[in-house]
Order: C-alpha cells, then sequence, then structure tokens
C-alpha cells in the first residue's frame, strides 16, 4: 500500500508541476498543447493528442483532442490533477 501512494503523490506533482508550468495567455502554445496531452494520458483518458486549449482560468483548460473528445483540466480542491470528460 505504501508503494502505491508513493506513486500517487508523485504522479500528482508531476501533473501539477506539468500545468503551474504552462502559460495560461498562450491557448494554442505547442508547449502547453503537449503538456496537457500528458496529463490526460497519464490519467489513463482517451485522446491521442490535444490539438486546441482554452484557458478557462489559472490551470484550468478546456483540451480539444484530435478525435473531438473535450476534457477540463484543472486541479481540484485536493491539489490533485483532474480530467472532466465533457460532453459533445
Amino acid at each position: 500500500m505504501r508503494v502505491n501512494t508513493r506513486i500517487d503523490r508523485w504522479i500528482c506533482a508531476t501533473l501539477w508541476a506539468v500545468l503551474v508550468a504552462a502559460p495560461a495567455a498562450a491557448a494554442d502554445d505547442a508547449a502547453l498543447l503537449k503538456d496537457l496531452t500528458s496529463v490526460i494520458a497519464l490519467l489513463g483518458l482517451p485522446c491521442g493528442q490535444v490539438v486546441s486549449a482554452t484557458p478557462l482560468k489559472d490551470n484550468d483548460h478546456i483540451a480539444t483532442c484530435r478525435d473531438g473528445k473535450r476534457y477540463r483540466v484543472f486541479i481540484n480542491a485536493e491539489g490533485r490533477v483532474v480530467a472532466q470528460r465533457l460532453k459533445p
């Protein structure tokens, strides 16, 4: 159980660092799109590649995947990175 807790903490810390490092002002910045693609993939969600991103506020984006799926990627109150699938 301790190993899973350490891995969970490491994944959360890594995902948080990726979102914090991404500039919110550049909606279609290539680095931001790549970071969001990585976050969604690490969370085990189907996407492939993020082709556009719309910032909602700091560390809160709507990511649109090449296949048309959309996710809201943000940091929740517990400090964990979350990706919620949005309805089409």
